[in-house]
Order: C-alpha cells, then sequence, then structure tokens
C-alpha cells in the first residue's frame, strides 16, 4: 500500500478526505499507524480561516498509534510498539529549546521565513501547522527519539489520547499559575483544556477552584476534575462573586482558557494585588488590559502565556498520572468517529452540540 486516507484543509470553511501518499522515512522519523487521533479547538481557528496553514495540509496534531517504521538511527523503540507523541516536537536543538522554552523549538525554520506565518513564535508545534499531521491513516513523526513516548500497558487509547496537546497544554496553564498548596484559582472556561487547568489546579494543591462557563453540563464535569464552587457566567456576575467568595482578597491566580477579550480581562479582574493571570486562549484579535484592574501596571501583576509543552518525558510524566490514577480523562471523550466521517465531526465538535468534549477519531 502505498496511499492513504488524510484530512486536508482545502480553504476557509472546508476540510475534506483525500488520498496521499504514505510518507517515506528519514533516518531520524518514525512512521505512526494511526489508531486514534481527535480534533482540537485550534483546528476549528484552522478550519474558519483564523489561523492560516497551507493548502492541501493534512491538520491534526494529537496522535495514538502503533510503530509501523523506525528510521535507521532510531534507538530504543520497536515496530510493532504503541506510543504517543506531543502535539508539539521538538528536535531540541535549537537555542530556544536549550533555553528551557522547548514548545519554541524553531531551529529547522533558521534563516528562513514560515511560509504561511512570517514568523516562528509557534515553531515548535509541527504537525498540522508546518508539517502533515495526524487526522489521517500514517503520520511521519521527525526526530522520534526526542518525541515517541511508549504507552504503558493497560491504558486505552481514549486514557492517553488527551495527553499530546489537551492534558499537557492544561497542566502547563496550571504549572504557570504560581499556585501554591492552599490557593484560590479561577479557572474560565471548562472545554477540554480548562477541565485539564483545573484538574492541574488541584493535583498543585490549590483548595478553592472556582470554575467559570456559560454550559451547565461542562461545569458539573468541572466538579469531576476538581472544582469546589462553579459558576455560570449567563446568571451571575462572575467579577463581583469571585471578590464576596474570597472576603474582597481576590483570586491567588486565574487561568484563561477560552482565548476572548471578555475572558482575558475578567481574569484579571479577580487577581488578588500581585496575584498571577496564565493565559492558555488562542487569540484571534489583539488584546487590551483593563487599566484600573492592572492597577495602571503598578500591581505586582504576572501575565504568562504558554504552548503545549512536548517531548518524551513530558509525556511520560502525563501518562504516569494516569496510569496512578490520579486523574482519568477518559470521560472527557464523548464521542467517536470513523476518519471517513470528520468532516460531520468537525461540525458537531465546532458548535458544541449533544454535549460534545472530545470526539475519538478511528481511521
Amino acid at each position: 500500500m502505498t496511499m492513504m486516507k488524510a484530512a486536508v484543509f482545502v480553504e476557509k470553511g472546508r476540510i475534506e478526505i483525500v488520498d496521499k501518499p504514505i510518507p517515506d522515512v528519514g533516518p531520524n522519523d518514525a512512521l505512526i499507524r494511526i489508531t486514534t487521533t481527535t480534533i482540537c479547538g485550534t483546528d476549528v481557528h484552522i478550519l474558519k480561516g483564523e489561523y492560516p496553514v497551507a493548502k492541501g495540509l493534512t491538520i491534526g496534531h494529537e496522535p495514538v498509534g502503533v510503530i509501523e517504521k523506525l528510521g535507521s538511527a532510531v534507538r530504543g523503540y520497536q515496530e510493532g510498539q504503541r506510543v504517543i507523541a506531543g502535539a508539539i516536537c521538538p528536535n531540541f536543538n535549537s537555542y530556544a529549546a536549550q533555553d528551557g522554552v522547548a514548545s519554541q523549538d524553531g531551529s529547522y525554520l533558521d534563516g528562513e521565513r514560515c511560509r504561511c506565518h512570517g514568523y516562528k513564535a509557534t515553531a515548535g508545534w509541527r504537525f498540522g501547522n508546518l508539517i502533515d499531521g495526524t487526522q489521517a491513516e500514517y503520520l511521519l513523526v521527525p526526530d522520534a527519539q526526542a518525541n515517541l513516548a511508549p504507552v504503558p500497558d493497560g491504558l486505552t487509547d481514549e486514557q492517553v489520547l488527551m495527553c499530546p496537546d489537551i492534558m499537557s497544554t492544561g497542566f502547563k496553564g496550571a504549572e504557570n499559575a504560581n499556585i501554591r498548596i492552599g490557593d484560590t484559582v479561577v479557572v474560565f472556561a471548562q472545554g477540554p483544556i480548562g477541565l485539564c487547568a483545573t484538574a492541574g489546579a488541584r493535583l498543585l494543591g490549590a483548595t478553592t477552584i472556582i470554575a467559570v462557563d456559560g454550559n451547565d453540563e461542562r461545569l458539573a464535569m468541572a466538579g469531576r476534575m476538581g472544582a469546589d464552587v462553579t459558576l455560570n457566567f449567563r446568571n451571575v456576575d462572575v467579577v463581583s462573586e469571585v471578590h464576596r467568595l474570597t472576603g474582597g482578597r481576590g483570586a491567588d491566580s486565574a487561568i484563561e482558557a477560552l482565548g476572548t477579550q471578555l475572558t482575558f480581562e475578567q481574569g484579571i479582574k479577580v487577581l488578588k494585588p500581585g496575584g498571577t493571570l496564565s493565559s492558555l486562549g488562542v487569540y484571534s484579535e489583539d488584546l487590551k488590559i483593563p487599566m484600573s484592574a492592572f492597577a495602571a501596571g503598578l500591581g505586582d501583576h504576572t501575565i504568562r502565556t504558554a504552548l503545549c509543552p512536548g517531548g518524551k518525558e513530558r509525556m511520560r510524566r502525563l501518562m504516569n498520572v494516569i496510569q496512578a490514577n490520579r486523574l482519568d480523562l477518559g470521560a472527557l471523550v464523548t464521542h467517536q468517529r470513523k476518519l471517513d466521517d470528520i468532516v460531520e465531526a468537525y461540525d458537531l465538535f465546532a458548535n458544541q452540540r449533544d454535549g460534545v468534549l472530545k470526539i475519538a477519531i478511528k481511521p
């Protein structure tokens, strides 16, 4: 077999299944037969034309699969082994990676401009952004030695499906929030990433986690993930309620997981002096910082952003959390679809129908 099915970006508003050649394997690569992948909110941004990628690019960045073929230089793995790879797949050779921000690994673009973006700020994100992604029958994983992580025996595809992106991103949001034991944390938006941020805040020791969303089903799921208080923004003034709940002190940290001006502003407004806003949203417009809530820049606030950490060690640690029964994210997989039905799956996911959180796509 030399051809495979793949979901490609055709134009704004169109992703279609096409036949593409199965990739050739270079010495540092691995060819993965995809057993499960999924659709991310970032993929919806691509579909809507809000984030530019090349026409004909295979979309998707969350792989679970089996090693079909290994490059000649890849050691420590074997064909037939179940693996995942992070959505961000750095080679760890760049200045950025060696400076501690491997998600910004852009060494393979040194000296040239990205054909779509003209910048390197998301260069560590290759699958479905700069190279063909995971919504296909096969995936070529570059720098496989650095990025393949074996799936522990006994864990299902659905249990580890969140690790490559959603879990890693949500946990990074909590890690960036400077959470200490006993803290109060507000998490804005309880989509899959926000739910993982809620779970991460609990694991880091926050004792009052306030989850905010406009969907009661997602707020109920937030309670399962560790939220102590749930606020439906349709029914309550979130900023006032957070200050009431904290006795006027404000929250120690806020995590913004949607990517809108409103939630970004509210994230700052709920903070105590010296609090931290951890921003995970993908923003499609310029942001404004509210001067009074930001104390005109004199409030000792911290704003931190993040791109999903990748690499095999990050993936190993995340799967350890699942294997140790500290967290079960299988509940976030609410639907399953075949790869052939991915266009319908995009419509379901983008419009948040039928209580959808994540869809397991099975080639």
